[in-house]
């Protein structure tokens, strides 16, 4: 398979690259500074130096490939503009030349932060068909990528397969330790879905490879964990708990119904809880 990707030395593209190439596919890759990829030229990735708003290097750069997957984004510390124009403005740039360049499947990497925090009050996990409800730029921009795809999919054909990833750990990414400030605004019993990084490559190539799913949409995530193990997991002390807010929270709140993957497409969790993969030297 010819797999055309963005965001390759983001913190989930540097991991799913070496996935890719294991088994055995073909990867070009497009990113801003080729000098940042030269491991990836080693290992025989066909690096593009470009910016995704410069379409006019994209019909070049997607000739002959199989799919496109798209993982390119501005998260956190950036401002309105700045997450629109690279989480909506570069898709859809994408997009329409994945398009024009007839390449059958398109790969979206959102988030499960899509639904927001009221959500939850449907008194159940979130699924897939639900409304969405975002609450900060990164989400909001994911959002409006997904309805403006889900467009290009039923009025022009494009083989959009939507992920909405839960929190993205494992293999030495400081995710984790990064949020747990955030965190401890948190009630101590409140869970979050997380995904370890093998889990968000298995999603990804499932995606890429399987046939006849235009235009779905899947929730990827774990079996959950509560705030308070995480803080206990990273070495935090009963004294350090006891200080922690015990403000009410909606407990549906970062958790999705994960039926539909693992339904559709056979997915199964490699490592179902942070507890498996740290139990594994996973972290």
């Amino acid at each position: 398979m010819n797999v055309f990707l963005t965001g390759a030395t983001g913190k989930i593209g540097s991991r799913f690259v070496p996935r890719l190439l294991q088994h055995g596919h073909n990867v070009k890759a497009m990113i801003r500074d080729a000098s940042k990829a030269s491991t990836f030229q080693q290992l025989g990735v066909e690096i593009i130096e470009g910016d995704l708003l410069q379409t006019e290097s994209l019909a070049t750069a997607l000739q002959g490939i199989d799919v496109v997957v798209h993982l390119a984004a501005q998260f956190r510390g950036v401002d309105e503009a700045t997450a629109k124009l690279s989480n909506f403005d570069a898709s859809i740039a994408l997009a329409r030349a994945t398009l024009d360049a007839e390449v059958p499947r398109f790969v979206f990497a959102s988030t499960n932060l899509v639904y927001g925090s009221g959500a939850g009050a449907r008194n159940r996990p979130n699924r897939e068909e639900d409304e969405l409800r975002p609450e900060f730029p990164y989400p909001q921009t994911k959002a409006a990528a997904e309805e403006a795809l889900l467009r290009l999919h039923h009025e022009k054909g494009l083989g959009l397969r939507i992920l909405r990833f839960g929190f993205v750990y494992g293999e030495h990414d400081p995710h984790v330790t990064e949020f747990l400030p955030i965190m401890s605004k948190w009630n101590l019993a409140k869970r979050l879905h997380m995904v370890h990084h093998a889990d968000v490559s298995q999603a990804l190539l499932l995606a890429a490879c399987m046939h006849g799913i235009d235009g779905h949409i899947y929730n990827v995530a774990d079996d959950s964990i509560t705030v308070e193990e995480l803080f206990r997991l990273h070495g935090l002390t009963d004294n350090h708990l006891s200080d922690a807010v015990q403000q009410e929270f909606n407990p549906w709140d970062m958790i999705v119904d994960t039926t539909r993957i693992r339904e559709e497409l056979n997915y199964r969790p490699i490592y179902p809880s942070f507890y498996s993969a740290r139990d594994a030297g996973a972290l």
